[in-house]
């Protein structure tokens, strides 16, 4: 008998089907620490507990990105242990804040499937939702995966493409409960920058780049217990290289906008998500935002913005050629909600 997993390929997935992932995991003030280390992340709410009180929290919660790696890292072993590549999110949606403590775990549902005109590899949508240790949803999202058939000979499910959302509405953003931005302290967040500050069209270059390295990409991917073979198996790509995890260019852009956006403070949905361009190691990333949209919200003092936030190895400001195709600098368009002071 066959003990260990290869992993699924496209034909054993079946539209409706649910999947529980294992393994629980929780998380505390370490991850925190190695999240800070590994990337240049220093947005005040989630590095003061005092900070976090002033705008209404008990105490600071673990990065909204954290809790991301953490959901989608438990997926990987039954999702996309033999994706050829991660293509893109939406209907992402944070729902309530992870605290350090929590225990989270992940389930997906599988809503679509459609071969490749290849006959090699097809792509397969799923909606996950992380939970907590009481079972509270703390993260919902949809991703869809490029996924290799075992047997190209095997015949082709109907194909069944999902109908998503272009943008999570305002309305059904989630506010954490007693958040109120009435004392924010711009001195020590690091700007001074309110919403009505920034205009919808504005372009914001984050400046700062970094150099991306082997080894901490594969710490960042073993951290979030991401087994995705193309991450660590150099002889999966026929050029002999290991594919930088997309959400670790995720984090290095939502880091170095920093530089721009310090008080773009939480992360509450994601629109849409693009790792337009395969990165590697030695690629020193860039990053930049456009301004799509601002609303106010219910919670005292506290704005929404809709920023694209965009991971290049090129300029400020270029995402796409005469073509329509993302320019081949770009690896990453990544379309979400933040709450800023208003």
């Amino acid at each position: 008998m066959i003990k260990t997993n290869a992993g699924r390929f496209f034909e054993d997935y079946r539209l409706g089907e649910e999947i529980i992932h294992p393994v629980p995991r929780t998380v505390k003030m370490g991850e925190r620490a190695l999240y800070h280390a590994l990337y240049p992340a220093r947005h005040a709410l989630y590095s003061s507990d005092v900070f976090a009180q002033d705008c209404g929290l008990p105490f600071s919660p673990l990065d909204d990105l954290i809790a991301f790696h953490v959901v989608f890292g438990k997926t990987v072993p039954d999702v996309s242990l033999n994706a050829v590549a991660n293509l893109g999110y939406a209907e992402g949606r944070w729902l309530r804040p992870v605290w350090p403590g929590d225990t989270l775990r992940s389930q997906s549902t599988v809503i679509g499937v459609k071969e490749n005109s290849n006959g090699q590899s097809g792509v397969v949508h799923v909606r996950t939702t992380g939970l907590n240790q009481h079972d509270e949803a703390v993260l919902e999202y949809v991703r869809w995966v490029m996924v290799k058939k075992r047997d190209f000979a095997s015949t082709a499910p109907m194909a069944v493409v999902p109908n998503l959302a272009k943008v999570v509405a305002p309305g059904a953003l989630v506010i954490p409960q007693g958040l109120d931005f009435t004392r924010y302290n711009f001195a020590l967040s690091g700007e001074p920058h309110r919403m009505r500050d920034y205009a919808v069209g504005e372009v914001i270059d984050h400046v700062d780049g970094v150099t991306i390295e082997e080894a901490e990409h594969m710490l960042a991917t073993r951290l979030w217990q991401n087994t995705a073979k193309v991450h660590f198996d150099a002889t999966q790509r026929p050029d002999g290289k290991r594919l930088i995890y997309g959400g670790h260019v995720i984090s290095l852009a939502r880091a170095l906008s920093f530089n721009g956006l310090a008080n773009a403070q939480m992360i509450v949905a994601l629109n849409a998500g693009t790792h337009a361009n395969p990165c590697f190691a030695g690629d020193t990333v860039r990053a930049w935002s456009e301004v799509l949209d601002m609303v106010e919200t219910d919670a005292k003092g506290v704005g929404a913005i809709r920023l694209r936030l965009v991971a290049t190895r090129g300029a400020a400001g270029e995402l796409r050629g005469l073509d329509g195709k993302y320019l081949p600098e770009v690896l990453l368009d990544f379309d979400h909600w933040a709450l800023i002071p208003i």
